[in-house]
């Protein structure tokens, strides 16, 4: 008699398992949510709104309420003044209306018609408020004993209640931002710069920092001094790399127009970050620079760990140099040279910081991300950014996708 064993994962302890499993994993999957998606999210949402600067802070109103002149004594004559403004300068704020204790003791000589003061209250009614609205309620006032009794102040805050559209949370939506990304005769020009930027400086990047890793696959002495040095472009911050950058190169100053011109290279000096398309080769040329000792590490840390037998028994076969590097090393560099441009390619593609210090996206270098923070923060048109930002993510999510599609042949990856 032959007994049914039921298939792996499917009885009630494999359950249990999975349950427990989910359960252990929900922090990490919520935390991720919170930190990746929600942010994501919002982002798309924005960018199919008309969001300003402005529209970022939902309309109110804005109420100042104090006392002018001097309560010392009764019969004094005071004024109660309320000072009410729209906070948005374009969005109507509809049933205004402002409530407060009156002080007992202040005798209101006269009462603005949109006010009333009754049962110890005054309440005023603004009805629809425009954008910008700006305006002052002024009630003179006499003194009595027992105002002057409860410290001749008013007392609490004034209530203010009405209601605004808030562009952020209503259920408009438009395509205008990116008709205005796609219709500009600019955005393939910095969609160009972009792609210029990333892929030079993504393969620049490796190269060197394969060869890098070739020179101090070696033991030799100073060998540890000198991969320090490697690592000092990337460790250093990046204000002061491209700080000293900019002073190396600068056309009247710099070190380097002094020097070609005394060697007789050039007659005049060369403004290397203000000039087109210069400015765009030594921006990438830093990228490079700051970026590829991220490259020498990793590669240095596998190929130390390629086995050296096989390298002895080629070289007992007579095999040269570079057949040895193209037949045995970059096979077994293939797999974290692939994990590298992918990581590279992502994060030169959202590079920001190196670009806006050396040249502020002039001359020929405004990538996307540049104009995201043009948009957003020069101009003032957040949707706008937004949408650009969204044209970024939505570029990485189709390289990623041929990346992974056709790319990714490495076993593990």
């Amino acid at each position: 008699m032959t007994t049914m064993t039921p298939p792996t994962g499917t009885g009630p302890l494999a359950r249990r398992e999975a349950r427990l499993a989910w359960g252990l994993l929900f922090p990490t999957i919520a935390a991720v949510a919170l930190v990746v998606i929600l942010p994501l999210l919002a982002i798309f949402w924005i960018s199919f709104k008309p969001v300003g600067l402005a529209d970022l802070r939902p309309p109110e109103m804005v109420v100042r309420a104090d006392i002018r002149g001097d309560a010392e004594a009764v019969g004094d004559e005071i004024t109660v003044r309320y000072r009410i403004r729209n906070s948005n300068q374009d969005k109507t704020i509809s049933g205004v209306t402002l409530t407060q204790a009156w002080p007992a003791g202040l005798d209101p000589q006269e009462v603005d018609e949109r006010c009333e003061i009754s049962g110890g209250f005054i309440r005023c009614d603004f009805g629809d408020v425009e954008g910008g609205f700006r305006d002052q309620i002024r009630i003179p006032s006499i003194v009595g004993q027992d105002f002057l009794d409860s410290g001749g102040d008013l007392s609490g805050e004034p209530e203010v209640t009405g209601e605004a559209d808030n562009i952020l949370t209503n259920s408009e939506f438009t395509l205008e931002n990116f008709a205005k990304v796609f219709d500009s005769d600019e955005f393939w020009g910095v969609l160009g710069v972009t792609l210029f930027y990333t892929i030079f400086g993504t393969i620049g990047a490796l190269v060197f920092g394969l060869f890098a890793a070739l020179l101090l696959n070696k033991s030799f002495r100073g060998q540890g001094i000198l991969r320090g040095l490697y690592l000092f472009p990337y460790v250093a911050p990046v204000i002061a790399v491209a700080f000293a950058w900019i002073l190396l190169f600068d056309p009247f100053s710099g070190s380097a127009n002094a020097l070609l011109i005394q060697m007789g290279v050039t007659e005049s000096s060369i403004d290397f970050f203000g000039q087109r398309p210069l400015a765009l080769i030594m921006v990438t040329i830093f990228e490079i620079w700051r970026y590829f000792p991220l490259s020498f590490l990793f590669i240095l840390a596998r190929m130390q760990s390629i086995d050296t037998d096989m390298y002895e028994a080629a070289d007992m076969d007579g095999a040269s140099p570079f057949q040895i590097f193209w037949s045995l090393s970059m096979p077994q560099l293939l797999g974290i040279l692939s994990v590298l441009f992918l990581l590279r390619f992502i994060w030169t593609f959202n590079k920001f910081d190196d670009i806006f210090l050396l040249t502020g996206g002039n001359a020929g270098t405004r990538t996307l991300t540049v104009n995201v923070y043009e948009q957003a923060f020069a101009i003032g048109n957040i949707g706008a950014g937004a949408a650009v930002a969204v044209v970024i993510f939505c570029c990485l999510l189709i390289f990623s996708f041929f990346f992974f599609r056709y790319g990714n042949q490495e076993d593990g990856l």
